[in-house]
C-alpha cells in the first residue's frame, strides 16, 4: 500500500507527489485520459488551492483546515465487511446500495455490476478498464478544472470512485443509494471521482449520503459530473451528516440536453466545514431544473453553497429554493449566480434564500445575482435573514404550547418546506426525523415534545395547522 505521511495541505506537495507517482497513477489510462490528467496537474501548478483573495471564496478560509495534517494513500487501505458497514438505517428503503469507504469504492462480489437491462454500475476505475470509449467521451467534459484549483487536482489524482450508466429509454428500477463513509484512525486527504450518465429518455434517482463514524478529522475533494440526454430525467439527493473536524469539498456538475428535468436536493446536517460547488449546465432548449437546500447549523460550523446556474438555450426553467437554520455561532454563505445568455429566450430563473438565526452570533452571508443578457425573461431572485416569527409564536402559545415547543415548531415548520419536496416516503420520513433530532439536539425539551420522531407503528400527527405558521 502506498501512503504519503501526515503533512499539511500545499500546493508543492501535491505537484510533488504527482510527479513521483505520476506513472502509478496513470497506468490504466487511455492516451485521451493520461492527456486530461495531465492538462489538470497543470491547471493546479497554476492555479493552486482558492484562498479568501478570490471573491467566490473571501467568506470561506481554508486556513484551519490545511494547516491539520494528513495521510494521503494511494491505493485502498483495508478490506471490509460491505454488509456492516454500508448498511441502509432507513426503515422500508429499497435501494441498490453502492458503498465507498475513504474515497475507494468497496463491492462484496464484483466491482462493476452489469444489469440486464443495460444498466452499468460500480467502480469508475474498473469502469476505465472494461469501458475506456465511454469513459473517455465523457470523462472531464463539463467538469472545468481550468478554473478550480480543487477540481483540477481532483482530475490529475483520478483513481475510483462511482460509474454509474442507465442507457437510452431505461427507467432505474430503484434509486440507487451511494453511501461514502470515512472511518479511519488517521487524519485522511481523500479524493473521489464520480461520473454519472443518464441517457435520452432515461430516468435516474440517486441518494448520496456523505457521513462520518468517529471524530477524526478529514478532507474530502470530491468530484462529480452527470450527464443527462434528452428528455433523461434525474431525482437527486445529497445527504451530507459528518463530524465537527471535517471539511468537504464538493462539486457538482450538471450537463443536461434539450428537454432534459433535474430535481436535486442538498441536505446539510452536519459538518466542520462544507463547500457545495453546484453547476448546472443546460446545453439544450426547453430544460428544468429544481435545486433545493436545506442546511442546519450551529456551534462553529460553517456551510457555504455555491450555485452556478447556465441558461445557455431558450425555453428552460430553473429554481433555487435555500433554507437554513443557524444556532451558536455557525455561518452560512448561499452564493446564487444565474447566467441567462443572449440567445436564451423565454428564460424563466427564480431564485430564493431564507434563513433564521437563533442567536446574536450566528451569521449568514446571502447574495443571489443574476446576470440576464436577453429582455425575454422571467427572472428574479430574493433573500431573507432573521428571527422566529413572534406573530406565529403568539399563535401558538394561545393554544397552550410552550415555549421551548413553539420554538421547536416554528423551526420545523420553515424546514419542512423542503423535507416535503423529497419525491421518495420512505427517505422523506427518515430526514423528517433526522430534522427533528437535529432541531432538538442543541435545546432543553421535555418529555411532552411533539416532535418525538415517528415511526411506522406511531407515526406523527400535529394537533394545529401548520399551514398558519
Amino acid at each position: 500500500m502506498q501512503t504519503e505521511s501526515k503533512e499539511p495541505v500545499t500546493q508543492k506537495r501535491f505537484i510533488d507527489l504527482f510527479e513521483k507517482n505520476r506513472a502509478f497513477l496513470s497506468a490504466n489510462d487511455t492516451p485521451g485520459l493520461n492527456v486530461t490528467r495531465v492538462k489538470a496537474m497543470a491547471s493546479f501548478a497554476k492555479l493552486g488551492f482558492p484562498d479568501t483573495s478570490m471573491e467566490s471564496w473571501r467568506l470561506t478560509s481554508l486556513e484551519e483546515s490545511f494547516e491539520r495534517g494528513y495521510d494521503y494513500h494511494l491505493q485502498p487501505m483495508e478490506e471490509v465487511d460491505v454488509q456492516k458497514v454500508f448498511r441502509c438505517n432507513i426503515p422500508h428503503l429499497d435501494t441498490a446500495v453502492i458503498g465507498q469507504l475513504n474515497g475507494w469504492y468497496v463491492s462484496k462480489d464484483v466491482p462493476l455490476m452489469e444489469l440486464g437491462n443495460g444498466i452499468i454500475m460500480g467502480s469508475l476505475a474498473e469502469a476505465r478498464k472494461k469501458y475506456p470509449q465511454l469513459i473517455e467521451k465523457y470523462f472531464g467534459t463539463i467538469a472545468d478544472d481550468t478554473n478550480d484549483g480543487f477540481t483540477a487536482l481532483n482530475t490529475a489524482f483520478t483513481q475510483d470512485g462511482v460509474f454509474i450508466y442507465v442507457p437510452d429509454n431505461v427507467k432505474s428500477p430503484k434509486p440507487v443509494q451511494l453511501i461514502n463513509v470515512i472511518h479511519h484512525d488517521e487524519n485522511l486527504f481523500l479524493q473521489s471521482r464520480n461520473l454519472i450518465i443518464v441517457g435520452s429518455n432515461a430516468m435516474l434517482s440517486l441518494v448520496h449520503c456523505d457521513d462520518s463514524y468517529n471524530h477524526q478529522a478529514s478532507f474530502s475533494n470530491v468530484v462529480t459530473e452527470v450527464h443527462l440526454g434528452e428528455h433523461g430525467a434525474m431525482d437527486h439527493y445529497k445527504l451530507q451528516n459528518l463530524n465537527n473536524n471535517s471539511t468537504l469539498i464538493s462539486s457538482v456538475f450538471f450537463r443536461m440536453a434539450a428537454s432534459a428535468s433535474l430535481d436535486s436536493h442538498y441536505l446539510s446536517l452536519n459538518g466542520g466545514l462544507l463547500r457545495n460547488n453546484i453547476r448546472v449546465l443546460f446545453n439544450g432548449p426547453n430544460g428544468n431544473a429544481s435545486i433545493y437546500g436545506l442546511y442546519l447549523m450551529d456551534r462553529k460550523q460553517h456551510v457555504d453553497n455555491n450555485l452556478f446556474i447556465d441558461h445557455a438555450y431558450p425555453g428552460c426553467t430553473s429554481s433555487e429554493t435555500f433554507k437554513g437554520i443557524l444556532d451558536e455561532h455557525a455561518r452560512a454563505i448561499f452564493n446564487g449566480h444565474v447566467l441567462v445568455r443572449r440567445d436564451a429566450a423565454k428564460t424563466d430563473a427564480r431564485q430564493s434564500n431564507k434563513n433564521i438565526l437563533l442567536t446574536d452570533t450566528a451569521r449568514v452571508n446571502s447574495k443571489p445575482f443574476l446576470e440576464i443578457y436577453n429582455d425575454d425573461v422571467k427572472c428574479s431572485h430574493g433573500s431573507t435573514t432573521g428571527q422566529l416569527d413572534q406573530e406565529s409564536m403568539f399563535y401558538l402559545r394561545q393554544r397552550g404550547i410552550g415555549e421551548e415547543t413553539a420554538r421547536m415548531l416554528l423551526m420545523f415548520a420553515f424546514a419542512d418546506e423542503i423535507v416535503a419536496r423529497i419525491a421518495i416516503p420512505q427517505l422523506r420520513q427518515r430526514i423528517e426525523d433526522m430534522v427533528k433530532k437535529r432541531l432538538q439536539g442543541e435545546l432543553q425539551i421535555c418529555e411532552q415534545c411533539v416532535l418525538h420522531c415517528s415511526t411506522p407503528e406511531h407515526p406523527i400527527e400535529f394537533q394545529i395547522d401548520l399551514g398558519k405558521i
